[in-house]
């Protein structure tokens, strides 16, 4: 988890593909109410690549997380330059299921 959340720190989306699993999933906050479902390592690094490629300086800041077996739960804040100059955030929480020491599911809520 200590690894996973550095490489979201640092946007590193080599390092958070290297805390996944090959056939991970990840459920996106938007678009309202479900979510994007991406299935697969190679997908996942794509929306991961597209976020921080297209967000003016993008930034998670994680706030709490915990480890329970083979369960975690992330609280985080996610920021980003409006085109305007001032700084946008949304705080969220995302709730992973863990297989073999990497993530292979990570469902993402946002509060708002």
């Amino acid at each position: 988890m200590a690894r996973l959340v550095a490489s979201f720190e640092a946007g590193d989306v080599d390092g958070i593909m290297a805390e996944m699993t090959p056939d991970c999933v990840f459920e996106a906050t938007s678009p309202a109410p479900d979510g994007t479902r991406v299935v697969g390592g190679e997908a996942v690094r794509a929306q991961w690549q597209q976020l921080f490629d297209q967000t003016d300086d993008a930034r998670f800041e994680t706030e709490e997380s915990v480890v329970l077996g083979d369960r975690a739960i992330v609280r985080w804040r996610f920021s980003w330059n409006e085109p305007d100059g001032r700084r946008g955030h949304v705080r969220g929480v995302d709730v992973l299921r863990l297989r073999d020491g990497k993530v292979a599911e990570k469902l993402s809520y946002v509060k708002g």
